[in-house]
Formats: C-alpha cells, structure tokens, sequence
C-alpha cells in the first residue's frame, strides 16, 4: 500500500528525522554520515536523547532548527506527522528496548522507519511491530548494514545464479574482544546498555553481533532456518547477558551451518566472516579485507573476485562507489541500505512498484532475527537441544 501525503516532490532530499544518536553516541553519527553519502537525505529534525538538556545540545552541535528538536519522541512524531515540511522517515538508533514504542509512533502517522538492528528486545515486540508496519503501509528498512557491501551483494547474485550449486555448508562467525573485561562496571555507556538485559533483550552476543552474522547469512544463500542448538556462555563475572554464543543451524532443504559470536575473542576487533559451500563451488568473505571475495569451483583454483574489478557483476556494480583498489566499507555499506531506503520510500509516495533490484533487509527480516535469538536463548537453557523459530 502506497503512502499518500504531503511529500510527493522527487526534487528534494528527504527530511530525515532521528531519534536517539546524540552526544557521545557512537551509530548516531554512523547512521547521519551514510545517510549523505549519496545526497538523497538531508537531517532536519530529532529527539537525540531521553534528557531534554543533551537533546537540544546535540541539535545545536548538528546546526538544526531549535524549534524541530524535540524533548520527547511521542511529541515529534505528533508534530512532525502535522507539519507541511515534516518528516519523511525517522531512522531510530537509541538502544533496542526503545525500538519498538519509537516505531509504533512514528508508523501510526504514516512515516517511513529505518530502523538500527535487531528490530526489538522481546519477540512479543518484534510481531507487534510488523503487524504495525505492514497496517500502516509505511516503508520499514531494518540497517542490517553488512548486506549493503557490494561483494555481499556479488556473493547473493552468485548463490541465487546457481554458481555454487545446491548448499550444504554455511559458516558465519563475528568474534570481537572489546568485551574481555567487565567495561560495563566502568561507567562505558555502550558496554552498559548492551549488556542490560532490560535494554539489550535476552541475548548478548547473540544479540549484539550473533543477530548480524545470521543475517549475513541468510541473506547471501536465501536459506531458511528449520531448527537451531545454541550454547549460549557467560565467561566475564557478573555479567548479565552471554558473551559468546556457539549455534549449529540445520536449514530447510537439507543444509547445515555453524554460527560463532563472542565478544570476548581476543585479538579480533570485527572479525566477521562468511563461509559458503555448494555442489560446484564455494564462496569467502571476510568483513575487515570487504573488497575481496574468493571463489572456488570444484576442482578448480581458487579464483579471487574485487569489487569494480574482473569478476564482479552487476549487483556490485550498483553497489560500489569509488574506482576499484580504494578501500570502501563500512560506512558504504550503511549508506547502500539509506540510498535503497530512499528509492523505496520515494516509490510509496509516488504511489509506484519499487525497482526489484533493492534488497534491504526489512521488516520481516527483522522478526526473523529476534526469533532467532530467542530460539538460541530457549536452546541453550534447554543445554543445547534443537529447537525451531517461534514464528
């Protein structure tokens, strides 16, 4: 269902409004640069803190008007959904817990929501909130920003073309370290609230990075998950929620994968990694070497794919930037996901089919995510056994 209003014009950057990300928040600013970077967004509105003081302070650090920051986000999306010159999306990036009730406020006026990762806390919020979206009509874009690379975009385009064969084997892991020590004992604000069950949702690493790696997975090889057994562990004393995850995955249609998350993996900074096998080939991507994907044939040698170089079709084409041999990464990938925001969001207010070649993780995508946490959750404290995706 298309939206019907008042933002119509095909002239003008979007009006981005923003909830959360103020001073001294990390995916805030993440979220502002990658929404620029290809010019079809212009942030004229927010609510960056749950303390008036620091979300008036950071409107005026971002040059906003004074009078369209906001003290409280019930009252944005109230008078932003009256204004001639509203907003046309709000991208949400206050911790999980907030997702849903910021969402649901902004979708009953009928405006587009992009959404930082995973979609809520609770499953019980994650179905709420799509049946919120799918009523109001609204573009929902979840910023799963990993699958916006454009060799995870060759890599999907190659699965989908048959390249690797049927899968067997899929191989996800996302290790990092910065969580070896007990940083949330510190006052460190984005160790507290990401290992605040009341903030974060039942899973820790499964939740924080597990959830990307999942993601990452599906996305590539269009595999669904028919039942998963997850050991979820706690090793840093007192902590809340689990530090490393380990999950085996059996796949409808017969695959089998592995997933590893830990935030206490010493040595590793972001350190997720993508394995693919088939019946004729297999794929490898790493997310800190992102513009390098290996191929493997069967029988063959090992081939290497570049992004914008020999190899890589067009799904990376429309994906990439800047000539081949510059780095290109993280901050692109966020801002493939708000281009293809853009273009959707500007296919429902011209009341049009989007182009089928956008591929940004949605709203489903997004419940399917905190299903899977929370089936990684029930498996571990049943030690182990395989459970499915309460769905």
């Amino acid at each position: 269902m298309a939206i019907e209003g008042k933002h119509a014009d095909s002239a003008h950057r979007l009006r981005l409004g923003m909830v959360g990300g103020g001073r001294d928040a990390f995916i805030g600013g993440v979220h502002r640069i990658a929404a620029r970077i290809d010019d079809k967004f212009e942030l004229v509105a927010g609510c960056f803190s749950s303390t008036p003081e620091k979300s008036r302070a950071s409107g005026a650090d971002l040059g906003l008007d004074p009078s369209r920051v906001y003290d409280d986000f019930i009252e944005m999306a109230k008078r932003e959904g009256r204004l001639k010159t509203g907003i046309d999306a709000v991208a949400i990036v206050t911790p999980n817990h907030m997702h849903y009730p910021v969402a649901r406020e902004f979708l009953k006026r009928g405006v587009h929501v992009i959404c930082d990762k995973p979609l809520t806390s609770t499953l019980a919020d994650a179905k709420k909130l799509v049946a919120a979206a799918e009523k109001s009509g609204a573009v929902f874009v979840l910023t799963h920003n990993y699958t916006g690379y454009p060799l995870v975009r060759q890599a999907r385009e190659m699965v989908s073309a048959g390249e690797l064969g049927d899968i067997r084997v899929v191989q996800a892991e996302y290790p990092q370290d910065w969580l070896a020590e007990p940083l949330e004992q510190t006052g460190m604000k984005q160790a507290a609230w990401r290992t605040d069950p009341a903030q974060s949702g039942a899973g820790g690493s499964i939740g924080d990075i597990g959830t990307h790696a999942f993601n990452l997975a599906s996305f590539v090889t269009g595999l669904e998950l028919a039942e998963l057994s997850a050991e979820l562990t706690t090793f840093v004393e007192g902590r809340r929620l689990d530090d490393n995850a380990q999950v085996m995955l059996r796949f409808e249609g017969g695959a089998r994968g592995m997933l590893w998350s830990s935030q206490v993996a010493t040595g590793n900074e972001n350190a997720l990694k993508l394995r693919v096998y088939g019946t004729k080939g297999g794929l490898e991507w790493s997310q800190e070497d992102p513009n390098y994907l290996w191929f493997t044939p069967l029988g063959e040698p090992k081939r290497l794919i570049t992004r914008g170089g020999a190899g890589a079709g067009e799904a990376a084409g429309r994906a990439t930037r800047i000539p081949p041999g510059h780095p290109e990464g993280y901050l692109e990938g966020f801002a493939t996901i708000y281009s293809e925001a853009a273009d959707a969001i500007r296919a429902a207010q011209a009341g049009t089919d989007p182009d089928p070649t956008i591929s940004f993780p949605t709203v489903r995508d997004g419940l399917v995510g905190v299903a899977f946490v929370d089936a990684c959750v029930r498996s571990s404290a049943r030690n182990g056994a395989w459970v499915k995706l309460a769905i």
